[in-house]
């Protein structure tokens, strides 16, 4: 390769980690074609953009970066695929979904919301982590179930005392 071609390859990484929060390093060495294939379209599917790199190009280009992934250097090793999603939790389920077919791919390690994970021990959590998303949505539910309550307390109440005065004014008479 080039000397400009790595120039550029490293420009275009770098770029790529300053505009994610999240990223995963896997390892899919031992895919066949049409495994890798299937994980590609599963990648597609979850709206994840894998990518297969060279260890040294992407250590400079997370050298380069404005963020500290001094972590991530130690499993720079071997072959790695990196994996960037808007949702810190979706390659993690993609791999565990993968996972029930095949041994690969192995999670060397993620970056999520300034926060670095090392080893595939870490994948059970991960796929456990709720998104932004997901904790917005709980915030809300949370706040929407004590006016939901009165309102529905206010509500049957009025029934019950319409009901009430409705038999009372049938008793009059």
């Amino acid at each position: 390769m080039r000397k400009e071609d790595k120039k550029i390859l490293i420009d275009s990484l770098t770029e790529q980690l300053k505009e994610s929060s999240n990223f995963y390093l896997t390892d899919i060495s031992e895919l066949n074609a049409e495994s890798t294939g299937n994980l590609r379209r599963l990648c597609f599917k979850y709206g994840i953009k894998m990518q297969v790199v060279k260890n040294t190009l992407l250590k400079k280009a997370m050298e380069n970066s404005e963020k500290e992934y001094d972590e991530l250097y130690g499993i720079l090793k071997g072959n790695t695929a990196l994996m960037f999603t808007e949702k810190g939790n979706a390659p993690a389920k993609l791999i565990k979904e993968f996972r029930k077919k095949s041994d690969r791919p192995i999670l060397k390690g993620a970056f999520i919301e300034e926060t670095t994970y090392i080893g595939d021990e870490m994948l059970d959590f991960l796929a456990a982590i709720k998104s932004k998303d997901e904790l917005i949505a709980d915030v809300i539910a949370l706040l929407q179930s004590p006016a939901k309550n009165v309102i529905s307390a206010l509500q049957s109440g009025g029934q019950k005392l319409s009901g009430i005065l409705e038999t009372l004014s049938e008793k009059s008479e």
